[in-house]
């Protein structure tokens, strides 16, 4: 058995291998036919070491990096070959493919960079952090209550653009001799700033509801899917009343640990196919594509398990569900919104229609949720979080004007004595 196993793990890296080679090649095509990068032209860059699994971290970013653009030129430092593969296709920044510690420095040496930007908490961040006279600024790729808010990896970084009141008060509560009114910046969520898309069916007088939900999970402690105990249920109610749109959006690692998971999301996917089918003004909708944005804006209601769907809906200041995990080992952060959320158990997931008529209705559901979503947010209005996210790089480009005259007083101060140095030598 060991030996089989041996062998499973030997071709998977054989395969890994050679996946890796064929991207570095193709990458190193693409970018040998596209234009050069203009020499010190970038003034912000965003460091990205992982491959095309985590693309999601950067795909949330670029619409906000785009318009931070406008101002302030941004390229992308991917590492590793199969995400710089992914980010020239999706060609909506600019990309330096910088798979060495060599590359980086020669590229680094070419340009005037001034702020990097960090999407995650990647090992390799460590190797750009070598890089002084330059602000290292931690923006995450999400915002929840999750462990991975509070890690010590804060400190390595200069500054850390956090959502809000609920970022500064979880890092509070964890993190020990840390200056977060220094080192942090409040920016909200720029990205709900760009929640939209092309709705894929035409708006009518049906309530829409998102469901959204995780995968079944690798542990008991974070077994947060819902498909099996409340999704079927809730499906199928909302899809018998001929007033309801739904919008599924499951986990696309829905069913790799647990295959009745995977049955039971392929059982959803079908009946929305049938009753699509039996009325196609029903236009539901099975969503599997990379954007998510619309989905956010264009819902109701939005049925979501515990996740980073949590806080992507928060932040568009509209009504919510969060499905309460059957599992008693799920662990569950007490501390904020999920303290106070509009819970959905599984054995209310058949009455869902009655569910989200009360959290569309309910005066005491609408001010509890607006309360929660300046909380982790703040201002919410649009455009403004947008205007803080510019106004955060602004102001440590300012910073950095400040600090580079400061050095360069310095630096002109030395000069003499290693002129005289040099003359005592002669």
């Amino acid at each position: 058995m060991g030996l089989v196993s041996d062998v499973k793990k030997a071709v998977a890296l054989l395969r890994k291998a050679v996946r890796n080679r064929s991207a570095v090649i193709d990458v190193r095509r693409t970018l040998a036919t596209g234009p050069k990068h203009p020499p010190f032209h970038y003034r912000v860059a965003v460091y990205f070491a992982d491959g095309a699994v985590n693309m999601y971290q950067m795909r949330q970013w670029y619409k906000p990096l785009a318009g931070l653009a406008e101002k302030w030129p941004v390229v992308v430092l991917s590492r590793a070959a199969t995400g710089a593969e992914a980010l020239l296709a999706d060609d909506a920044l600019p990309v330096a493919f910088v798979p060495t510690v060599r590359d980086l420095e020669r590229f680094i040496a070419k340009q005037d960079i001034r702020v990097v930007l960090y999407v995650n908490q990647n090992t390799r961040n460590f190797q750009m952090f070598r890089y002084g006279r330059r602000w290292h600024v931690f923006i995450n790729h999400g915002e929840s209550d999750k462990m991975y808010m509070t890690t010590n990896q804060y400190k390595a970084y200069d500054y850390a653009m956090i959502a809000g009141d609920a970022a500064r008060e979880r890092l509070g509560r964890v993190l020990w001799d840390y200056d977060i009114d220094r080192r942090t910046i409040e920016i909200g969520r720029p990205q709900a700033d760009h929640y939209s898309g092309t709705l894929p069916y035409t708006p009518d007088e049906r309530t829409v509801v998102l469901y959204a939900p995780t995968w079944e999970g690798d542990r008991p402690s974070a077994h947060y899917g819902s498909i099996v105990t409340h999704g079927e249920a809730l499906v199928a109610a909302l899809l018998a009343t001929g007033q309801h749109r739904v919008i599924y959006r499951p986990h696309p690692r829905s069913g790799v640990v647990n295959p009745e998971y995977g049955a039971a999301n392929k059982r959803i996917v079908a009946a929305l196919a049938a009753a699509n089918a039996a009325d196609p003004s029903a236009a539901h909708v099975f969503d599997d594509g990379p954007e998510l944005g619309w989905q956010l804006a264009a819902a109701d209601v939005a049925i979501v398990d515990i996740s980073a769907m949590v806080y992507d809906r928060l932040a568009a200041d509209r009504p919510l569900l969060i499905t309460r995990p059957a599992d008693p080992a799920a662990a569950i952060d007490t501390h904020g919104y999920l303290s106070a959320c509009e819970w959905l158990d599984a054995a209310a997931a058949a009455e869902i229609v009655a569910e989200t008529d009360r959290v569309l209705g309910d005066p005491d559901a609408v001010a509890r949720l607006e309360e929660w979503v300046a909380h982790y947010f703040g201002d919410t209005a649009p455009g403004a979080a947008t205007a803080r996210f510019h106004g955060a790089v602004q102001g440590l480009m300012d910073d950095w004007e400040r600090w580079y005259a400061l050095s360069s007083a310095d630096d002109e101060d030395e000069e003499p004595d290693d002129e005289a140095e040099l003359d005592e030598e002669g």
